[in-house]
């Protein structure tokens, strides 16, 4: 498996692997090479790699809720958040969409509540260091306000708490 001949150099450059997905339908080899991986890098903690494949939000959020109802845990927008795929990692600031859609075609429903939305015609194999810029450079003119209106976020009024936690 091409995996296991990336594994070593990864896991010397401190990254740490992970691969949210459905894996149900996987073979159990394939299962096993990518619970390998993820075991081999669990010490890493330089960069977290997230390589999201058969990843669906709706299928996150309906897991995230199996997994609560199964433990008996009640499901509230903390312990859904805590029960998702992704939850080793910070809700997106900005996602990217290329190729000219204009939806997030069921990407990170869950985690992109707050996220800012960049839409470019460009394709994604042409997506360079310039049109990176473009998207930083959008994201940075914009206010980030986490659900108030402009009028609360200038006032300088609290957030709360469901709100503090994407800030």
């Amino acid at each position: 498996m091409a995996l296991s001949r990336e594994v070593p150099n990864l896991k010397k450059h401190g990254v740490r692997l992970y691969f949210p997905g459905n894996r149900s339908q996987l073979s159990a080899r394939v299962v096993q090479g990518l619970e390998a991986a993820e075991a081999d890098t669990a010490g890493n903690n330089r960069l977290a790699l997230n390589v999201c494949f058969n990843y669906g939000g709706r299928w996150d959020v309906v897991q995230a809720a199996r997994r609560l109802a199964q433990i008996g845990r009640e499901i509230t927008e903390q312990s859904l958040s805590e029960a998702t795929a992704l939850s080793h990692v910070g809700d997106p600031d900005l996602l990217i969409r290329t190729g000219g859609e204009l939806r997030i075609s069921n990407f990170l429903l869950w985690q992109s509540a707050y996220t800012e939305l960049y839409f470019t015609d460009c394709l994604w194999p042409d997506f360079d260091a310039a049109e990176l810029d473009k998207a930083l450079t959008d994201f940075s003119g914009r206010q980030r306000r986490f659900g108030q209106t402009a009028e609360q976020s200038a006032a300088g009024e609290p957030l709360d708490a469901a709100e503090q936690r994407h800030a």
